[in-house]
């Protein structure tokens, strides 16, 4: 079935649209192929319908096209021979950290007050705090991640069942995946991505040279979702493995990974003590697609990899996450804040054992505060509450 050129995906739009002509350069980041360039082109198509006299500038720095855009002055220089001294100017540039000096331009432009400005970025150049202090508090900064469940069902035009979400959770979420027809073709699409985003947004950028051990502690990681992380344990274990690097070497290499958006590092909280744990953080694929093709999926790994999805699902609708810990020990997966509001939410296979049961809600009821709390399983969960704690299926919670 032939499928549209480009879906919307609303969730973002809401996020932009509110700043156009604002005077606010709206700044989209995220990992390499999660869909940028193509919210950038729906603002764009949303924009033309509504002010199709308007001036439009669409710039993507990966283009050959705009090869001879090699630094700050060059860019400048190409933005400028396209605008409009008498229209609105609705300017794109898609991977602007490709070049260097670009908030220098951006600023410049954003003092025209008929300027539009919408830039995207996918590496270290473009982290949160790097873009508030370049772009002098005069951006807003929204992140775009994989497809979500629900994305996903309506990019491949499929019915939410067992299956599709089996689907969903082996190849996770990159939305090029609907170009290719055939599933037996997508790994090698995600090695290609794998590559891409290891060589161009940490080999390269960082001028990596010991390759391999950044390489076994990618596999590290993807063969350990959710577990604590200590450089020191790590940097045992890949030297039992006969490859050589140092605790520090770890840190830094893991801070790269996060860096290229690879996967997301979450702090461990005291929710009695309300601090944040100084070690012994835990890590997260930003897509489950890649980290499988990074390990392969193997039956044994769905519980990591069912946590890996709720983490994702929190993050997607804006909460702040944190790994919580309680008295003894005892952690509750993860507690999520947002808007002044709290979740605890809790991550089980399924709670028909009854010390699984025991643990989940237990942990939970344990907690002295009135705060939403959940769990979530696998497949269906009956009663949908207990002891007035939500019950949810996988499935029912990344529809939420």
């Amino acid at each position: 079935m032939e499928t549209p050129v480009n879906i919307p995906r609303q969730h973002y739009l809401e996020k932009l649209l509110p700043y156009v002509n604002k005077g606010v350069i709206k700044v989209l980041t995220g990992q390499r192929r999660v869909g940028k360039s193509y919210i950038l082109k729906s603002v764009e198509d949303t924009l033309r319908k509504s002010n199709p006299d308007d001036n439009y500038v669409m710039i993507n720095l990966e283009d050959f096209a705009f090869s001879h855009i090699t630094d700050a002055a060059a860019l400048h220089d190409e933005v400028k021979s396209r605008l409009s001294a008498d229209k609105t100017n609705h300017i794109f540039i898609d991977e602007i950290q490709e070049v260097e000096g670009f908030d220098k331009v951006i600023r410049s432009l954003n003092l025209d007050s008929g300027n539009d400005i919408y830039v995207t970025g996918s590496n270290s150049a473009m982290l949160s705090s790097e873009i508030a202090s370049r772009l002098a508090g005069r951006s807003v900064e929204v992140k775009v991640h994989p497809l979500t469940y629900v994305e996903f069902l309506e990019f491949h035009a499929l019915e939410d069942t067992d299956e599709a979400l089996d689907t969903y959770l082996r190849y996770g979420g990159m939305p090029y995946l609907r170009n290719l027809a055939e599933t037996s073709t997508w790994n090698e699409y995600l090695t290609g991505v794998i590559d891409a985003l290891v060589y161009r947004d940490i080999v390269s950028r960082h001028s990596v040279r010991n390759n391999d051990f950044l390489q076994r502690l990618l596999m590290y990681l993807a063969d350990n979702v959710g577990q604590i992380f200590t450089a020191k344990r790590i940097a045992d274990y890949l030297k039992s493995q006969r490859v050589s690097g140092t605790v520090s070497s770890v840190q830094t290499y893991a801070d790269y990974i996060c860096e290229a958006y690879i996967v997301n590092k979450v702090k461990r909280w005291d929710i009695e003590g309300k601090k944040y744990f100084e070690i012994g953080e835990k890590y997260y694929f930003e897509d489950l697609g890649l980290r499988n093709c990074i390990v392969g999926y193997r039956p044994m790994d769905i519980g990591a990899i069912l946590e890996n999805a709720v983490y994702n699902k929190l993050v997607f609708d804006g909460y702040d996450v944190r790994i919580g810990v309680m008295n003894k020990g005892r952690e509750i997966d993860f507690v999520a804040e947002r808007g002044g509001e709290r979740s605890y939410v809790q991550v089980a296979l399924n709670v028909n054992d009854p010390a699984t049961a025991a643990r989940e809600f237990g942990n939970l009821m344990d907690i002295p505060d009135n705060y939403r709390k959940i769990v979530v399983t696998m497949r269906d969960s009956a009663p949908n509450t207990q002891a007035g704690i939500e019950m949810h299926s996988l499935r029912e919670f990344l529809k939420k």
